[in-house]
C-alpha cells in the first residue's frame, strides 16, 4: 500500500485475491492533463488491467481513466489507451526477464498521488488457481478467528 502522506485514488482489491504478490514496485505514470484531473476526481478503474514490457518500455494496459467532464475536443483523452509507466532501466530489465522466464504477471495494485505526482503500485505476481484461492480464504478466516479469540481472552482477563 502507498506510504502515509499520499492520496489513494484507486485500488485493485481483486488482484490480491487472484494473484500471489511476490514483489512490488512504485512507478510513475505518463498522463495527459485531463487524465490527471480525472484521477484527482477518483475516476479510474484498475479492474482487468495489467502491465507489459514492450520495446524496452513499460506500458499499462486496460486501465480505464474516465474522460474529464470539462475537457472536450483536443483536450479530451481516450479513456482506455495504453499509458507509459516510468521505472529505472535496471528495474524494467529485471521485470522483463522475470516475466518471460518465470511466467509471472505485472498487475497494478493501486494508483495514488505522492507529492503531487501520480504513481502506480505495480506488483510482480503469480496467478492463483481456484484451490489456492480457497486455501488463502481459509487461512485468512482462521487468522481472523484466532485474533477474535485472543481479543476475547484479553477482555475477560481485564474484568
Amino acid at each position: 500500500m502507498p506510504a502515509k502522506g499520499t492520496k489513494l485514488v484507486a485500488s485493485n482489491r481483486r488482484a490480491r485475491h487472484d494473484y500471489d504478490i511476490l514483489e512490488t514496485f512504485e512507478c510513475g505514470i505518463v498522463l495527459r492533463g485531463s487524465e490527471v484531473k480525472s484521477l484527482r476526481d477518483g475516476q479510474v478503474q484498475l479492474k482487468d488491467s495489467y502491465a507489459r514490457v514492450q520495446d524496452g518500455e513499460l506500458w499499462l494496459h486496460g486501465a480505464h481513466v474516465a474522460p474529464y467532464a470539462n475537457a472536450s475536443g483536443p483536450d479530451a483523452h481516450d479513456p482506455d489507451r495504453a499509458r507509459k509507466l516510468l521505472l529505472h532501466r535496471a528495474e524494467i530489465d529485471e521485470l522483463m526477464g522475470r516475466t518471460q522466464q518465470e511466467s509471472l504477471t505485472l498487475v497494478p495494485l493501486s494508483v495514488y498521488f505522492k507529492d503531487g505526482m501520480a504513481k502506480v503500485e505495480l506488483a510482480l505476481a503469480k496467478g492463483r488457481r481456484r484451490y489456492d484461492k480457497r486455501q488463502a480464504i481459509a487461512a485468512r478466516d482462521a487468522q481472523r478467528e484466532a485474533e477474535r479469540a485472543m481479543a476475547q481472552a484479553r477482555r475477560r482477563g481485564r474484568h
